[in-house]
Order: C-alpha cells, then sequence, then structure tokens
C-alpha cells in the first residue's frame, strides 16, 4: 500500500513542486523489445538542461542532542549535484571535537535518560509514529535523495521510501518481543539470560543508499534501547539530516540518535577511537572496513558489523531462458549506476548460450534510458561524483587494454556532469581487473563457462563473498550451485530481492555480521546470565 500510494504522489508532487511543463514528464516504463538498438541516447538532451528541484534544502547543521547546531570549528564542506557539479548547498563539517560532543549526548542519553528506561512498548510506538512521517513527507525526501545522489527520483519515491517505512515498522514490531531464556541447569540454580541493549552505537552509513542505509542501521539499535551517534557519507547527507528532525517529531529524546556529517578520516576516524562508544557499525568499502577494525581494536576493543564490498557473480545456466535472464542480468549489474555493493558484476554465461546472450545484453545497455534523474521513466542518472566518475573510466580503459571487447558504451554521455553510457565487454577472463576489482558503476563483465565444477571454482575464487545470482530452470542445479556459492545471499531466478525480515552480510572481504531480520537484533544486544541458587525446588 506504501508504494502505490507514493506511486500516486508523484505526479501531483512533481507538478506541483517543480513547475515542469507537461512535456517534461515523459511516459513510464522501459523501452520495450531487448533486440532493438537505437542509435543514441534519446535522453541525452535533458542531460544539458536539468530541472531545478523546488525544495527548500533546511537542514544543513550537525544534529547534536536533539537540535541543529553549527560544527565546533564553524567549518562547512559542499555537498553537490551530481547532474551538473554545481553546488546544492554548504553543511557543517564534524571533527573530533564534535564527534565528542555528539558521543557525550548519546552517553548521557543512555546512562541517564528514558530511552533505555522506557517501556519497549513506548519504544515501538516511536519508531511507529516515524514510519508514518516518512510516508507523509516521502515525495520531499525522495527529491532531496535524488538531488543528492544522482538516482532516479521514480526509484527513491517507489522502491526505496517505502522499503525504509517498512523497515523502521519491521523494527519497531520487534521492540517488545525481545527476550531472553530459562536456561535449565545441572545444579540447583535458577539460570536466566537477558538480552540488554549495548550502550551508544557508533554508525557510519554509504553514499549509494543513503536514507536506505540509515535505517538498516538505526532502527534495530533503536529497537533495542541504544543510543546512536551516525556519520553520514559526505557525498550524501541530506537526507539523512532531514529525517532526524522527523524522528524527533515523533518523539526520539534529546541525545538518543546524533548525526553528524564530515570526512573519514577526521570526524569517521574519531568516531571509531572514541572509548565511550560500546558498538560501530560500518557499510562501505573493504578497505575502509579494515582500518576501522583496527581502530576499534586499539580502543576499547568495540565489536563491529561490517558490510563491505562485492564482486558478485551471476551465473546464466545453458537451459536459461536467454530473454529473461538478459534482463534479470541487466537489472542486476546496472541497478543504481551499477552503484550497489552486491551488483552482479561477474556475469558467467554458458558457452552454448553465450554469443545469444551477449548480443542481446548489448542491445538491452544501448535502449537503457540515461538522463536526468527528475524525468518520468528513466533508469539511470549520473554517478555520484566527479572522483566515482574518473574511477569508472579507468576501469573502462582497463577493460579495453586488457583485450575485452568492448559491446558497448565506453565513455561519459554529454558534457555536463557524471553521467557514464552503460557499458558492456564480452570475452572478459578472470584475471583482468574489470572482472576482479569492484568497479561500482554500470559496467558489464560477461565471462563465458563450460561446465557448473567450473563456474563454481571461478565464481569462489574472488575474495569477496557478498551475493550471487543463479538462473536456470532446473531445481538440482539451483541446489548445487546455491549451497556450492560463498556468499552471504544467493538470489535463484531473481536478484536484488530484499525484504525488512531477510538478512543480508557477506563472507570473507564482503564483511562480518548480518543486518535486517531477527540478525540485525544481535548486533545491538548484550547477552547476560543470572544465576540464582535453588533452595529446597519443587523440581529441577
Amino acid at each position: 500500500m506504501a508504494a502505490a500510494a507514493a506511486t500516486r504522489r508523484i505526479s501531483s508532487f512533481l507538478s506541483r513542486s517543480l513547475a515542469f511543463s507537461p512535456s517534461f514528464l515523459l511516459s513510464r516504463g522501459r523501452i520495450s523489445g531487448v533486440g532493438r538498438v537505437v542509435s543514441c541516447y534519446s535522453t541525452a538532451a535533458a542531460i544539458e538542461n536539468p530541472a531545478t528541484p523546488a525544495v527548500q534544502v533546511n537542514c544543513t547543521q550537525l544534529f547534536i542532542n536533539g537540535n541543529f547546531v553549527d560544527s565546533a570549528s564553524g567549518k562547512t564542506f559542499p555537498t553537490y549535484d551530481p547532474r551538473t557539479g554545481d553546488v546544492i548547498a554548504h553543511v557543517a563539517e564534524a571533527d573530533a571535537e564534535d564527534i565528542d560532543r555528539a558521543v557525550s549526548a548519546a552517553r548521557k542519553a543512555f546512562d541517564e535518560g528514558p530511552w533505555p528506561r522506557m517501556t519497549a512498548y513506548e519504544r515501538s510506538m516511536v519508531l511507529f509514529r516515524f514510519a508514518d512521517l516518512l510516508d507523509k513527507h516521502a515525495e520531499e525526501i525522495a527529491i532531496l535523495e535524488a538531488w543528492d545522489s544522482g538516482k532516479p527520483y521514480e526509484q527513491a519515491a517507489n522502491i526505496e521510501l517505502p522499503a525504509i517505512s517498512r523497515l523502521i515498522r519491521y523494527y519497531a514490531g520487534w521492540a517488545d518481543k525481545i527476550h531472553g531464556l530459562t536456561v535449565p541447569a545441572d545444579s540447583p540454580h535458577h539460570v536466566q539470560t537477558i538480552h540488554e541493549p549495548i550502550g551508544v552505537a557508533g554508525q557510519i552509513i554509504p553514499w549509494n543508499f543513503p536514507l536506505l542505509m540509515f535505517s538498516w542501521k538505526i532502527a534495530p539499535a533503536l529497537a533495542c534501547g541504544n543510543t546512536v551517534v551516525l556519520k553520514t557519507a559526505e557525498q550524501t547527507p541530506l537526507s539523512a539530516l532531514y529525517a532526524v528532525k522527523l524522528l524527533h517529531e515523533a518523539g526520539l529524546p534529546p541525545g538518543v540518535l546524533n548525526v553528524v556529517s564530515g570526512f573519514g578520516p577526521t570526524a569517521g576516524s574519531a568516531l571509531c577511537s572514541h572509548m565511550q562508544v560500546d558498538k560501530l557499525a560500518f557499510t562501505g568499502s573493504t578497505e575502509t572496513g579494515k582500518r576501522i577494525l583496527e581502530l576499534a581494536a586499539r580502543s576499547n576493543l568495540k565489536p563491529v558489523t561490517l558490510e563491505l564490498g562485492g564482486k558478485s557473480p551471476f551465473i546464466v545456466c545453458k537451459d536459461a531462458d536467454i530473454d529473461k535472464a538478459v534482463e534479470l542480468a541487466h537489472f542486476a549489474l546496472f541497478f543504481n549506476q551499477g552503484q550497489c555493493c552486491c551488483a552482479g558484476s561477474r556475469t558467467y554465461v554458458h558457452e552454448s548460450v553465450y554469443d545469444e546472450f551477449v548480443e542481446k545484453a548489448k542491445a538491452r545497455a544501448l535502449n537503457r534510458r540515461v538522463g536526468d534523474p527528475f524525468i518520468a521513466g528513466i533508469e539511470q542518472g549520473p554517478q555520484v561524483d566527479s572522483e566515482q566518475f574518473e574511477k569508472i573510466l579507468r576501469y573502462i580503459r582497463s577493460g579495453t587494454e586488457s583485450g575485452a571487447t568492448l559491446e558497448a558504451g565506453g565513455e561519459r554521455l554529454g558534457s555536463k556532469g557524471y553521467y557514464i553510457q552503460p557499458t558492456v565487454f564480452s570475452n572478459v577472463q578472470d584475471d583482468m581487473l574489470i572482472a576482479k576489482d569492484e568497479i561500482f558503476g554500470p559496467v558489464q563483465s560477461i565471462l563465458k563457462f563450460k561446465d557448473i565444477d567450473e563456474v563454481i571454482r571461478r565464481a569462489n575464487g574472488s575474495g569477496y563473498g557478498l551475493a550471487a545470482g543463479v538462473f536456470t530452470q532446473d531445481i538440482d542445479t539451483a541446489n548445487t550451485l546455491s549451497r556450492a556459492l560463498k556468499a552471504g545471499t544467493v538470489w535463484v531466478n531473481c536478484y536484488n530481492v530484499f525484504d525488512a525480515a531477510v538478512p543480508f552480510g557477506g563472507y570473507k572481504l564482503s564483511g562480518q555480521g548480518r543486518e535486517k531480520g531477527v540478525y540485525g537484533l544481535s548486533n545491538y544486544l548484550q547477552v547476560k546470565a543470572v544465576v540464582t541458587p535453588l533452595k529446597n525446588a519443587a523440581w529441577m
């Protein structure tokens, strides 16, 4: 119902707030016909003349102890529009002193405040009210998210915002169902376990799904009764700063959730090293994750949950429906401009259907609608910033230089902003950088395999293990692959299916711990055993 409501609100909000002409809102839906090739990207003109979102950016300060405040230094940094490279707003830049202020507020709120002491039902009602406010303000939030990150507005409004409010409600429902056990002992003792909030949680979120990752982090932590200091990504701070305001409107006490914006070497390192932080959770690159583990160990040995990089295999078996497989593989890689940690970025295709698959994958990429993310029907907006843009283009050049066949794309699109043509490589080998490294962009690498044993070995040969996709009509093949692949999630005949109740996390270099579902609660709970002698017990 939330998704349907968001869909109904789109046209009214855009026409009311953005003052576009009717022709600006193109018809919805993707271009049909996988085999049809277009000679150029029909939306290129809109890239040069992007719309101006008519929303006010009011939340740009740090949020500490229930109030928006300037940074101690008074410094700010710009957040940019990926469509143009222009500045959207200047945001307060936190450093170590600000982190200390935020942690002190969270510490006091946990040690002395009402949040961990109120009933779990009362905590759940705050979260339920927050979800209602997210639904009420979904259009404004979706515009901020699209503007700051470059993702299509329709994706933010129709997919991400409903998923966010659903996840908040999921954990609101869990708040009063967290309990321990009564444990039988061999001796005459009564033994019970108590699940207690862990304390002050430090959380760092990435730029690719800013508000979605905000919800994945704060919802289980708050449901368990913890307090939080959350650092946004410096590229995309706006939606989290807006959302924390709504959470306090919902009744969250001061100091329970503090949101700061800043850079990793300053604000991030200070948060990870702080002796009054009891827990860390991070989503981002593997290299940064290693650094966070080191800082946690060197400080107070705080536990760390990490959701890190991936190089996920998408395996197309010889019995696959090729048209469906092409579409699913396209979605697995290109969704969110390819900026997904779990993107199906190694497309393994059986040799008997390889050539057909490559031709249709090329045609689908050429038909992908790229342009201003505020145009209806756009599938791909710009990359998040100039650094990511240049990195992707370097990988594309590497693919060509290493001998892969460039089937489609390979260049920037337009002269303004950070748009990249949907790119497809064939004849990719496992030792090429485009098959090994996490590109985090719209670059599909298609590899050929001969049999199941070979593809299992090659798929598991990566240091990453976040996700995998299997496309087959044979249940035995699906079972064999899903059990053999070393990945935290295996999608069979689907991809990027996320649900509030389904855990997500990786093997190997893709991280440790799980987020979402009941598993996500354990990240924010301590288990205490309480043992009491029994005298003259009627039973044991």
